[in-house]
Order: C-alpha cells, then sequence, then structure tokens
C-alpha cells in the first residue's frame, strides 16, 4: 500500500507557473518538478474542494492547465468533522481567522488520514512554530495530523 498523499494548492500552482525571477521562488519551483517527475507515483495522491477552487482562480489557462494536472486525483469531502476541526484550528490558536482555506487544507487532510500534506506554503501550513500547536489540537480531538512537508522534503533517499 501506498501511502496517501494530499496535495495542497501551491503544489499544481508552482508546477504550472512561469519561471520566477525570485531565486528561492525559482528553487522551489524547480524542485517541484523533479518531486513530480520522481516521487509523484509513490504516494496515492489527493485533493478537496478547497484546492479545486484555489487552482481554479486567476488566469483562465493557468487554471485548466491546474485543474488537467490533479484531475486523476480523488477528491476528499469537506465532512462536518473537517468543518469542526477546522474551526477549532481558527478558534483555539494557531491559525489566524484570515487563514481559514489553509486551516481547512490541514483539517481535511487530517480527518481522512492522510500520510503526508505536501505544501509550500510555510506561512500558514508548513511551519514549525505553529505545527506543534496544530498537533496537539488534531490529537485533542482524536486525530494523528498528517506530515506536513515540502516536495524538497519529500524527495526520498
Amino acid at each position: 500500500m501506498r501511502p496517501k498523499l494530499y496535495l495542497e494548492s501551491t503544489i499544481p500552482s508552482y508546477l504550472v507557473a512561469r519561471p520566477s525571477q525570485a531565486v528561492v521562488v525559482a528553487g522551489q519551483q524547480l524542485t517541484t518538478h523533479q518531486w513530480w517527475a520522481k516521487r509523484l507515483k509513490d504516494f496515492d495522491i489527493y485533493v478537496s474542494q478547497v484546492v479545486l477552487e484555489e487552482i481554479s482562480a486567476g488566469d483562465e489557462e493557468m487554471a485548466r492547465q491546474r485543474l488537467e494536472l490533479v484531475k486523476s486525483f480523488a477528491e476528499l469531502r469537506l465532512t462536518d468533522e473537517v468543518n469542526v476541526l477546522t474551526k477549532a484550528l481558527l478558534r483555539r490558536g494557531p491559525l489566524p481567522p484570515k487563514a481559514a482555506r489553509d486551516a481547512a487544507h490541514i483539517a481535511v487532510a487530517t480527518v481522512h488520514g492522510m500520510h503526508f500534506l505536501l505544501t509550500w506554503n510555510c506561512r500558514h501550513i508548513a511551519n514549525a512554530e505553529i505545527l506543534g500547536k496544530v498537533q496537539k489540537i488534531c490529537e485533542q480531538r482524536g486525530y494523528n495530523c498528517p506530515v506536513v512537508c515540502t516536495p524538497a522534503e519529500l524527495m526520498g533517499i
């Protein structure tokens, strides 16, 4: 059985985006392409309605390309349990109200038992200062939080 991976919207966004002039972002885009080519096949990939909404926004052609990348992946439902956990992550601390979609990504991946949540969102998701608090809230509700990581961290050995 392959590990289950929740693909947050920054991943298809980086795959489709024009090459960035910012050195760090350009490196992240390159790493994302490398991860996609080398590691994608090693996981069962999932998305959610939150991902689909986010990658549908913006430039019409870019949105079409992003949606094309994820069309074969299973969609995880936004259940009542997901909504309750999302609200807890916002109400109890680590994520500010403006990060409601980020909290939803974490909640979807957690409630549906994902092994990994793959993202480049290091402000509110792959953030070491926030993750400990997120994990505690998830555990208090009987869930195991997935490993939250970037493609660079999930390149394998």
